[in-house]
C-alpha cells in the first residue's frame, strides 16, 4: 500500500481507492464520509464552495494553504445547506475574524454534520489527483494509540466499495425549488429590466446566486422542479427558461434532455449553465464523457470562437459535452472551448433562441466578469430573434458587468 507522511497527533485518514492514504486532524462533524475526491484552486469563497449543490457527493481538496480565516457567513451560502461530502485543507484558521461572520468554519460543518481534515499535505494530493485523476475515497476517523496502517487498510477497502457518482441520483436530492432564494438588495440593473420578464429556473442543484443575477436585471424568477414536463414549464407562462447547474452524471438527465428538446420545438428562449449546458449537448443530440480531474476554481480561460474574446471563468464540473458528437444538423455549434485542454465551454443554435456555458457566469466563488451573460439571455428574451446572430452581435462590451454578490 502507498502511504503519505503520518503525524503523532493524526485522529482521521483519507483513504483513496488506489490505496494512497493521508493522514491529518479532523474537524467539522465527527463522522465518517465517502464519496469522489476532487481538488478547488480558488483562493477564497470556501463556503460557497461548500454549500454549492454541485459538490453534492464529493470531498473537496482546498488549494489555498490557510482556509477559514473570515468565519461562516449566513450571507454566503449558495443553497440552504452545505453539499460537500467532506472538506479537506492544509490549515484551518483558528481565530477567524469578519464583520458578517456568525462563528467559525468547524462549527458552521459541525452543523450541518459535515465531517473535514486538516493538517493535510495538499499539494501532493492535488498532484496525485492531478496525476491519476478523480477517484472514490472514504474520510475516516483513527486511533492514533493504535498502528495506522490496519486502520488505513480498512479504509482503503470501503473506498474500493464506494459507490461510484455515476451511479447516484444526485440531482433528484440536490434540487429544491422551494428554498430557491431570489431575492436581491441590489438596485435593478441592464437594459432588460425595463421589462419584467418571467424566468423559469429548472433546479438541478441551482446555486442561489444564479437566481439573484437573473432578480438583479428585473426578472421574475418562478423555480421549477428538474424533472418538470414540458407542459408544467409552459403553464407557468414563462417567457424564457434556464436550466441550472447540479451535481452527478448528466446521462441521468433523460427528463431535462426532453424538455430543452421540447422548448427548442416551441423557440422559447432557453439557456444551459453548466449540468444545464451538458444537457443541451443531450438534447442536441450528443454526448457527454467524463474529464481526468474535473475543473474546479476561478481562473480558467475560455475563448469564445465567435468574438475571438477569452473570459476567465469559475468552473465546477468532472463531465464535458464531446465536441465531435455535435453534428451539423443538430442546428447547435460549438461556441466557446477551454483554453487549457480545449474541451467545450458553450453551444449555440443556428437559428433558434437558445444557448448554454459549461461555466458559471454568476461565479460565486470566482469572477464576475461574466455577468453579462445573464443580460445577453435577457435581451434574447425580450427580443427573440435568430440564436447565432444574436449571439454573435451581442459582444462582451456591450452589458454592464457589475456583481450581484453571493
Amino acid at each position: 500500500m502507498l502511504t503519505a507522511q503520518t503525524y503523532v497527533d493524526a485522529n482521521a485518514c483519507l483513504a483513496l481507492e488506489d490505496g494512497r492514504v493521508f493522514y491529518g486532524q479532523s474537524f467539522g462533524a465527527p463522522v465518517d464520509a465517502e464519496g469522489e475526491v476532487v481538488f478547488n484552486t480558488s483562493m477564497t469563497g470556501y463556503q460557497e464552495i461548500a454549500t454549492d449543490p454541485s459538490y453534492h457527493g464529493q470531498m473537496v481538496v482546498l488549494t489555498h494553504p490557510q482556509i477559514g480565516n473570515y468565519g461562516a457567513q449566513l450571507e454566503a451560502r449558495e443553497s440552504k445547506q452545505p453539499w460537500v461530502a467532506a472538506l479537506i485543507v492544509r490549515d484551518l484558521a483558528e481565530h477567524p475574524n469578519h464583520w458578517l461572520a456568525n462563528g467559525g468554519l468547524s462549527e458552521a460543518l459541525a452543523a450541518a454534520g459535515v465531517p473535514a481534515m486538516q493538517r493535510v499535505d495538499t499539494r501532493a494530493l492535488t498532484r496525485h489527483l492531478r496525476n491519476n485523476g478523480t477517484m472514490r475515497a472514504v474520510l475516516g476517523r483513527v486511533d492514533g494509540s493504535r498502528p495506522l496502517a490496519s486502520q488505513a487498510a480498512a479504509l482503503v477497502t470501503r473506498a474500493q466499495q464506494a459507490t461510484p457518482l455515476s451511479d447516484k441520483n444526485l440531482v433528484e436530492q440536490a434540487s429544491d425549488p422551494v428554498s430557491v432564494n431570489a431575492r436581491t438588495d441590489r438596485p435593478v440593473i441592464g437594459r432588460a429590466a425595463l421589462a419584467r420578464l418571467k424566468i423559469a429556473l429548472v433546479d438541478c442543484g441551482v446555486k442561489h446566486n444564479i437566481a439573484r443575477s437573473l432578480a438583479a436585471r428585473g426578472a421574475e424568477i418562478v423555480p421549477i422542479a428538474w424533472n418538470a414536463p414540458l407542459d408544467e414549464v409552459l403553464a407557468t407562462g414563462a417567457q424564457g427558461v434556464v436550466i441550472s447547474n447540479g451535481p452527478g452524471d448528466p446521462e441521468r438527465m433523460d427528463a431535462a434532455a426532453e424538455l430543452v428538446r421540447g422548448l427548442l420545438g416551441r423557440a422559447v428562449p432557453t439557456m444551459g449553465i453548466c449540468l444545464g449546458h451538458q444537457v443541451f449537448g443531450l438534447a442536441a443530440g450528443g454526448t457527454t464523457s467524463r474529464l481526468r480531474f474535473g475543473h474546479h476554481g476561478g481562473n480558467h480561460p475560455v475563448r469564445d470562437l465567435m468574438t475571438e474574446r477569452v473570459y476567465i471563468t469559475s468552473q465546477n464540473h468532472e463531465f464535458q459535452v464531446d465536441a465531435a458528437s455535435i453534428r451539423e444538423g443538430s442546428g447547435f455549434v460549438v461556441s466557446l472551448v477551454n483554453l487549457n485542454d480545449g474541451s467545450v465551454e458553450g453551444l449555440a443554435h443556428r437559428e433558434l433562441p437558445a444557448f448554454s456555458v459549461q461555466y458559471h457566469p454568476e461565479g460565486c466563488p470566482g469572477p464576475q466578469d461574466n455577468q453579462y451573460v445573464f443580460e445577453r439571455f435577457l435581451d434574447m428574451v425580450a427580443s427573440p430573434g435568430s440564436g447565432l446572430d444574436a449571439i454573435a452581435r451581442a459582444t462582451h462590451a456591450e452589458y454592464s458587468i457589475g456583481s450581484t454578490g453571493g
